[in-house]
């Protein structure tokens, strides 16, 4: 009887075991970011998945330069805006939408679009909201990770997207 219970516990030790491996995880994981008004109520969220440069060539190669680009990896990255504001000076409600961008050498066009829910670039330009330029900065240090954040400013935030040597910053101003 001893033999059948030692063997059982060998059996559930080596289950709990494979079980604690973690097969298959996502190589791009998804990540958001938010930021708030001056007095903490939410004014814009990011949904968006975070591929990483692994030694490869970014823009230009990777993400092509002037095809739109899902801005991250897997699925569209999404946007939400808790109200009315203007988005690099173009009006946009409030409401949820997808993120794209077709980045380019010196300038990257920002599109937001009614399409929601979408894998990748299953886009519809028929739905775009705005489409709008913003000039290319160089990075001070190679970021590794595709990353997204808000830097907060007077009445609003920059938004800040930046991957191997380039990022672009977005003012965000609420109405």
């Amino acid at each position: 009887m001893k033999l059948i219970y030692l063997f059982l516990g060998i059996i559930l030790i080596s289950t709990s075991v494979d079980a604690q491996e973690f097969k298959d995880l996502d190589k791009s994981p998804m990540d958001a970011v938010i930021t708030r008004n001056e007095d903490n109520s939410p004014l814009a969220r990011i949904i968006y998945s975070r591929p990483k440069k692994k030694n490869r060539e970014i823009f230009g190669k990777l993400v092509p330069y002037g095809e739109v680009w899902r801005t991250g990896a897997n699925e569209a990255t999404e946007i939400t805006f808790y109200e009315d504001v203007l988005f690099n000076g173009e009006k946009i409600d409030a409401g949820t939408y997808t993120l794209f961008t077709i980045p380019n050498k010196k300038q990257w066009e920002i599109i937001i679009n009614e399409k929601i829910n979408t894998w990748g670039t299953n886009y519809d330009e028929d739905l775009d909201v705005i489409r709008t330029k913003v000039e290319t900065r160089n990075t001070a240090a190679t970021v590794e990770d595709f990353s997204i954040t808000f830097k907060p400013r007077t009445n609003g935030s920059d938004l800040l997207m930046g991957w191997d040597d380039v990022f672009i910053q977005i003012p965000i101003t609420k109405i």
